[in-house]
């Protein structure tokens, strides 16, 4: 984030010279970054697994609660948050609310695994949402932004064209998703589960974090000089940003750890208290809390800037998002942590994180 900002103020001619190369409305440099980024992580899923987890009831139950939170819940909360705190400005306000929009997809991913949440429903919860995404983004942000967003402050001028959107989002999405799925099956066909997970992800894992390194510093290139210049709006998109990861995540995991109490004292002393004490549990917890949390902030950039522009104040308030979201979900990660020894799940999860101090 420092070197991009740097770079931004420091570089004459950065911000034309990354948005030379478009395909339609989509930046390349960013499309490559994300697509970079994002495809070793989708090729870690194990989609073959899918079939046999959705039909359950276990896993339904968790897919509706996760829907509620990311799709009807999240975006109604940060665009009440951002009419709130920003009513004075509009342009700021609707960067916000396409952050909101934008249901995290792969940063989700490292929180789970920081957070010792279940890597599997948290896998299937990232397929979901990426599938989602792509059919829903365009349209709710139309419904959000055009509707119950105010149109961004200048009626028939820079409302969200859906076709921008959604080749975006196809590009986004659509490309790491089918990359992630054709190197999954072709490598383990060709060499066989074993190599495919001792000797080609170590490997190939990496890749996502020096495509996460790149799309930072590009982003923040594009911003830096904005960002600097706009001191004050930048720390007043702060306040429904923090607010909202607050709320969502200490609501979400409350709900959760509720429902593990209460299935634990309904329960008690049947046979099939292990199987419904799992349903509800610190790991069910974690991933239904960050994946409700965080946001996909790189896709609200890109649309952003894809929409309004690269110098535009949406763009700015949407790049504002990680400077949010990363430390404070990281600081979550630890709260989790510390409530996964504090609170009383199951018994044989209390003392598994015991045993781990």
């Amino acid at each position: 984030m420092i070197v991009g900002v740097l770079i931004g103020n420091f570089v004459p001619g950065v911000q034309a010279a990354f948005d030379t190369a478009r395909f339609q409305s989509v930046s390349a440099p960013i499309a490559i970054g994300l697509i970079v980024m994002m495809w070793p992580i989708l090729t870690k899923v194990r989609y073959e697994a899918l079939p046999s987890l959705l039909p359950t009831l276990h896993t339904l139950t968790h897919v509706l609660v996760s829907l509620l939170l990311n799709w009807i819940i999240g975006p109604f909360l940060m665009l009440g948050l951002a009419w709130a705190t920003l009513p004075d400005l509009p342009t700021y306000r609707v960067g916000v609310i396409m952050v909101g929009l934008a249901r995290c997809i792969a940063m989700v991913m490292v929180w789970n695994a920081l957070a010792k949440g279940d890597g599997e429903y948290c896998a299937i919860l990232v397929v979901l949402n990426s599938l989602l995404q792509i059919v829903l983004y365009a349209p709710f942000a139309l419904l959000f932004v055009n509707i119950l967003g105010g149109g961004g402050g200048v009626q028939n001028t820079i409302h969200v064209s859906y076709g921008d959107v959604a080749i975006s989002v196809l590009i986004y999405l659509g490309i790491p998703l089918a990359a992630g799925v054709v190197t999954r099956f072709t490598v383990m066909r060709l060499a066989g589960r074993e190599f495919f997970e001792t000797r080609f992800l170590p490997y190939f894992s990496p890749l996502a974090l020096l495509g996460l390194l790149y799309t930072i510093i590009v982003m923040f290139a594009y911003q830096g000089h904005h960002i600097v210049h706009n001191l004050g709006p930048v720390f007043r998109v702060f306040v429904p940003l923090i607010l909202y990861f607050v709320i969502m995540w200490t609501a979400t995991f409350a709900f959760v750890w509720w429902r593990a109490r209460r299935a634990q004292l309904q329960t008690a002393g049947e046979k099939e208290r292990g199987r419904r004490t799992t349903e509800w549990s610190y790991e069910m917890a974690v991933v239904q809390s960050f994946t409700a949390a965080s946001n996909n902030f790189e896709l609200a950039i890109a649309v952003t800037i894809a929409v309004y522009g690269v110098g535009s104040d949406q763009a700015l308030a949407a790049t504002i998002g990680p400077l949010v979201e990363v430390p404070v979900l990281l600081a979550l990660t630890w709260v989790a942590l510390f409530l996964r020894r504090r609170l009383r799940w199951r018994p044989e999860s209390r003392g598994e994180a015991e045993n781990e101090i």
